[in-house]
């Protein structure tokens, strides 16, 4: 019976073991719990009293306590509240602590662990002036304690100022502290508030002379080592580290192998003298300073700069003749004048010439007949994209002071190309913009005069480089949009749009043979009559160049390959199956009208993609003079037809017309196609040559066609486009285009096809257009009316 215990004087609670915690009474706590014994007790202790023994692990490794593996003191507490963590099976707890208790007995009770714990007695603590001293004291402590460690609020020490109960004040004061873990559960151990607060007394003296010994080790080493010789020990620091390891340098022989490299550049002495300043700056600097990497990625972006490093040209004016064939169709002039620049390259290598720029629509082949020039040339080509590049840093790069600097994008194409005389293309000049960061177009304005650039200068770099070796060549698609400066720079060589049988030739020669190896098919696998790509390029496409008649053959590749991955032996397309691989036809074709009509004109127009068939339509209404304009026409266009109006009423006797037609007539004019913006002064002549038609009843034969503008005296005035006008009129089916004399030398630009099938008849005033392109002529006498026949013969005609 020795080992029999009355446990009628004892508490027998559900126990939950801490791992690192020490828990104090009048303490509210918040912890997870996830062992399942100390689950199952928490929710034991919640079905009966919610009342469980808080006890702290001697080891808090252990993941399975025994009753040999936990103090003996430990702290009743209250279930205050218990939530299930969301996506897991742990609890989250909040307890308060009641009352220290001492194990008496610790057993598992199914599965979770119960204890016989005696609580600990109350003391009456009496009022003395020995108990005062030690409050006052400990308060004092407390105070220097949390002026030095700086993560005890200022609630806590105030807390424990008003406090005056030992054992509330003692208890307090360890549960907001910083003690080890040991000093806790020691604490906790001491029933008796007396003893408990000398205890107190002791241990926070202990750490407050610890906390200010090591605040005077660190000022004493503070002050102790200043900053050249604290860089000093880093320097050695990683320089030990770096033997260690076997990698990395010091900054002297980072800076010697810098120097080494510098001397060897085939550069002038003044770039190699800014160089080895810089590598100075090296020496000095640490090596893991943020200045020394600046100067590290400076030098290593100069040092790869291709000094003294030239392409030997392979000049051959007959292969580099051969190789532009091969790779383009047409294109003569512009062949033509490469052809002479390489001519006088070969001749004197030393020669600068004008810069080139390749100026047409898009897709015409502006960019491939560069790299084409490269080739023959044997130099490394650089394409630098300037569409959309609004930033002058972009071009001279930024100062290297900058974080993330770097040099501009011609700087950095001829360190891409690792030569210092590559070609060098400026593709889409006419696309640069200028904004509040800067103007790009001028800092090309350096690059781009042969007289200066042999010392531009690049803001990273910060010295002159000679660019005079490098062949610039440009790109544009609207001349208008180029600065003034930049274009009187530049040599502007026209690319036109391609004529039907040019696109023909040029789909059958090179577009149909490249998408065939891109798709991996063979010719006899796939095959494509000469009449569907006709219908491709004009039915399915509306293109200057021959960017789209690419795209429609390359989905009849994919759809040939999809039948022949399902078994088809072989894919034919022709113009009868072409719409069931592309679909409905897109464009119709441009056509005459079907008979001779009154107050309706064929005008031509130009585009950027190509030129077109432009009818213009006239209507005179009973009403009272009021001119409409309709189709979606300019402001240009509409001052042409204002004038085409004033020189009609100027002309009412002659050619027979009321002379007061602006009065009571209302003139309608009208573009079809509305949706499509028109303007320009070329409609001038045809604008008038309708109006003069409704007006007087005589149709205008229906297979003339005209371009040209209109002064107020009905002289014939110059235009553009002549070659792509002349063949919208070929294609539509014109045989005559009546042209304004000036535009008489503008004929050796037209291909021999269209000079073949139309006549070409300049014309100097209004007068000489219709006898050309009206059945016959008006007279005030109707009967006077003079007939032309569309087979008579007149003297100013020109027949090509």
């Amino acid at each position: 019976m020795d080992n029999y215990i009355d446990l009628n004087n004892f508490e027998d609670i559900p126990v939950v073991p801490l791992r690192g915690l020490v828990v104090y009474p009048n303490m509210t706590l918040h912890f997870d719990v996830g062992r399942k014994k100390s689950v199952a007790a928490l929710n034991t202790a919640m079905d009966t009293h919610q009342m469980i023994f808080l006890v702290s692990q001697i080891d808090s490794s252990i993941e399975d306590p025994s009753e040999r593996d936990v103090y003996e003191v430990g702290v009743i507490c209250k279930v205050k509240q218990m939530i299930k963590i969301p996506n897991s099976s742990n609890l989250r707890v909040i307890v308060e602590g009641i009352a220290r208790a001492s194990i008496v007995t610790m057993y598992t009770d199914g599965d979770h662990f119960n204890a016989v714990v005696d609580r600990a007695p109350i003391y009456d603590v009496e009022v003395s002036a020995e108990n005062t001293a030690y409050i006052r004291t400990v308060k004092k402590e407390y105070e220097v304690y949390a002026s030095i460690f700086k993560k005890i609020s200022n609630e806590v020490v105030a807390k424990i100022i008003c406090c005056e109960d030992i054992a509330e004040l003692t208890d307090y004061i360890c549960e907001n502290s910083f003690f080890s873990f040991s000093d806790k559960q020691a604490m906790l151990e001491e029933f008796d508030p007396q003893e408990r607060i000398k205890k107190l007394t002791v241990l926070l003296k202990k750490e407050t002379t610890s906390l200010e010994i090591e605040a005077e080790i660190q000022d004493k080493l503070q002050k102790e080592i200043d900053k050249g010789q604290r860089e000093y020990y880093l320097r050695e620091e990683m320089k030990v580290i770096s033997d260690e390891l076997g990698e990395g340098e010091t900054p002297l022989e980072e800076a010697d192998e810098y120097k080494t490299k510098i001397n060897n550049l085939k550069c002038s002495e003044e770039i190699k003298s800014k160089l080895l300043k810089e590598c100075e700056k090296l020496i000095k600097m640490p090596s893991g300073s943020h200045e020394g990497t600046v100067v590290r990625t400076y030098l290593d972006k100069c040092l790869e700069i291709p000094f003294g490093k030239y392409s030997k040209d392979r000049i051959n004016l007959e292969r580099s003749r051969k190789i532009l064939d091969a790779d383009h169709y047409g294109l003569d002039k512009v062949k033509t004048r490469i052809i002479e620049s390489l001519a006088v390259l070969k001749r004197n290598p030393e020669y600068n010439g004008q810069i080139i720029c390749l100026y047409g629509p898009p897709g015409v082949g502006k960019t491939s007949i560069v790299k084409s020039l490269a080739k023959s040339m044997n130099r490394k080509y650089v394409r630098i994209a300037l569409g959309g590049v609004h930033d002058e840093a972009e071009i001279r790069g930024h100062r290297k002071t900058y974080i993330g600097s770097m040099p501009g994008r011609i700087m950095q194409a001829i360190i891409d190309a690792g030569t210092m005389n590559p070609i060098v293309l400026l593709d889409e000049i006419d696309k640069v913009g200028n904004d509040y960061k800067g103007d790009p177009s001028s800092a090309l304005l350096e690059a781009l005069d042969p007289e200066q650039n042999n010392s531009f200068n690049d803001h990273y770099i910060d010295f002159p480089i000679d660019l005079s070796k490098v062949l610039f060549i440009t790109t544009a698609n609207d001349t208008s949009t180029i600065s003034a400066p930049l274009h009187d720079r530049m040599e502007i060589i026209e690319l036109n749009s391609y004529s039907i049988e040019e696109k023909f030739n040029i789909a059958k020669q090179h577009l149909v043979k490249k998408e065939l190896k891109k798709h991996n098919l063979s010719a006899r696998e796939f095959k494509i009559s000469d009449d569907a790509i006709y219908k491709i390029i004009e039915c399915y496409t509306r293109e200057a160049g021959v960017r789209s008649l690419e795209k429609n053959i390359a989905t009849l590749c994919r759809k040939a390959t999809v039948d022949l991955e399902n078994g088809k032996k072989s894919f034919k397309v022709t113009d009868k199956n072409l719409s069931d691989y592309l679909g409905v036809e897109k464009y119709s074709k441009d056509e005459i009208p079907k008979e001779n009509q009154i107050g309706v004109v064929n005008g031509l127009a130009w585009t950027q993609v190509g030129g077109t068939m432009l009818p213009i339509e006239i209507s005179a209404l009973d009403g009272t003079g009021k001119i409409e304009l309709t189709g979606n026409l300019g402001d240009v266009m509409k001052e042409s037809a204002k004038t085409a109006v004033s020189y009609v009423r100027s002309k009412t006797k002659e050619y027979g017309i009321e002379s007061d037609f602006y009065k009571t007539k209302d003139i309608h004019i009208h573009a079809p196609e509305a949706a499509i913006p028109k303007d320009g002064p070329s409609a001038g002549l045809a604008i008038t040559t309708a109006l003069v038609s409704e007006l007087t009843g005589v149709p205008i034969k229906r297979n003339v066609a005209m371009t040209g503008e209109i002064s107020l005296k009905g002289k014939a005035l110059p235009i553009g486009g002549l070659k792509e006008k002349s063949m919208a009129a070929y294609k539509a089916g014109c045989d005559t285009v009546i042209i304004p004399k000036d535009n008489f030398k503008d004929l050796s630009e037209i291909c021999d096809e269209v000079k073949t099938a139309v006549r070409f008849i300049p014309v100097s005033s209004f007068d000489e257009v219709m006898i050309q392109a009206l059945e016959y002529i008006p007279k005030k006498d109707k009967k006077q009316n003079i007939i032309i026949k569309s087979d008579d013969t007149v003297s100013s005609a020109v027949t090509q």
